[in-house]
């Protein structure tokens, strides 16, 4: 499929106005997912398990060279083993994953497939490297031609600067930044906001009713993507969270943090308890 121009998709309308500071959240319950990424070095099915033991609402597949992430009857069947619906899909438009699925327009494509064979509404893609001159010349338009025709939201996710000797580096065209690009849709990650040395808080406001997704991790200004458990960085987490629950967001919260130096599986266990106490609390939502 070669992505058209055409765009007959609008971009959502923005959310009902505040709730005000000290009220309750209003309209639908935020689920809080669990990122298989959050797991990694291990399995898949120990993503499902890790969610459901800790009560997760769901979770997010990010798709690796790992088999079973690439397929939708496996993933359908440890989320009915385990109860936890599947959210969303993350494309492999990884530099890690740039061999899973072959070509980039084939992995957004085959993504949201995936998507409507597991029953989740979004897919997560990240925006174009610079040398993937073609595909990001078309990239805005194809990606709303493919959630036309499958019938999903295809969410860019920001991400940031590449900094080589203290100059920064052009690796995503059109650019690392999506609140000012003509998405319909877009994932917003803490992580790679602090990397950018960007405010949350000030992108989720502009992006508005754009605001599809939402990354929960946190990072410094280090110039490392870190993925911090929430609240251990300086990004404004709490503040996003408070004001994405009392403004009409209809997305999902994935935690996706890096577990991969914890000591152990209990470690790695309470620190994704505590991203998802720390979602739960800030969402205004009861705790168990």
């Amino acid at each position: 499929m070669t992505p058209s121009s055409s765009d007959s998709r609008t971009p959502p309308a923005p959310g009902p106005a505040s709730a005000g500071p000290g009220r309750p959240p209003t309209g639908r319950h935020i689920p809080v997912a669990l990122s298989t990424a959050s797991v990694y070095p291990l399995s898949v099915h120990d993503g499902f398990a890790v969610a459901a033991d800790l009560g997760y609402d769901g979770v997010e597949i990010l798709v690796t060279h790992n088999g079973v992430s690439q397929d939708a009857r496996a993933l359908m069947a440890l989320a009915e083993r385990y109860d936890q619906p599947i959210v969303a899909i993350h494309a492999p438009t990884l530099l890690l994953t740039q061999q899973v699925w072959g070509s980039a327009w084939n992995k957004v494509q085959r993504s949201a497939q995936m998507a409507v064979d597991v029953g989740a509404d979004v897919v997560v893609v990240h925006p174009p490297f610079r040398w993937q001159n073609d595909y990001a010349e078309t990239f805005a338009h194809g990606v709303r031609d493919i959630a036309d025709a499958f019938g999903v939201r295809i969410a860019v996710e920001n991400m940031y600067p590449w900094r080589v000797r203290g100059r920064e580096a052009l690796a995503y065209l059109p650019h690392w930044d999506p609140v000012p690009q003509d998405y319909v849709d877009v994932t917003w990650d803490f992580s790679h906001a602090a990397t950018a040395e960007a405010s949350s808080l000030d992108a989720v406001k502009a992006l508005g009713g754009r605001l599809r997704h939402l990354h929960l991790t946190d990072g410094t200004s280090t110039g490392k993507d870190q993925h911090l458990i929430p609240g251990h960085g300086n990004q404004e987490c709490v503040e996003v969270l408070n004001h994405i629950a009392h403004n009409g967001f209809d997305g999902a919260v994935v935690a996706e943090i890096s577990t991969r130096k914890a000591k152990g599986a209990g470690q790695r266990e309470e620190w994704l308890a505590e991203s998802l106490e720390f979602a739960r609390v800030h969402l205004g939502q009861t705790l168990p």
